[in-house]
């Protein structure tokens, strides 16, 4: 939302894509990294659940809404051995899950309890 977390990330990568879903705080995150000189985020106007074709694979991907699964979409733009953090819902609770492409198939490894806003399709 406020591209604070594509801001940090910035500064230990070489490049962040980073997708928002709602039109006023794309604008707003995309102002952000303007007035702090960031050039190296590519931000996206769209429905992340969907992805970014055209720029995969991925090395990392970071989901920070909480979901159900991991699409099959998602899952095949990681680059085999990649990463995939989302919160996942679990039995009515928020728990982070690190999952990792081995051999085409995603093992997972559960951390914590969580806390986040819950994963929404489309675009407003």
């Amino acid at each position: 939302g406020s591209g604070y977390q594509s801001a940090v990330l910035s500064k230990l990568v070489r490049r962040v894509y980073t997708i928002e879903r709602i039109k006023n705080l794309f604008i707003k995150a995309e102002n952000i990294f303007k007035d702090l000189k960031i050039s190296n985020i590519v931000p996206k106007y769209a429905d992340g659940n969907l992805g970014w074709k055209e720029q995969i694979p991925f090395d990392r991907i970071i989901i920070t809404a909480a979901t159900s699964n991991i699409s099959k979409e998602i899952a095949s733009q990681i680059h085999e051995e990649g990463i995939i953090v989302s919160p996942m819902v679990r039995e009515n609770r928020q728990i982070i899950v690190k999952y990792k492409k081995i051999n085409n198939v995603l093992e997972s490894e559960t951390y914590d309890d969580v806390l986040f806003v819950p994963n929404l399709s489309g675009i407003e």
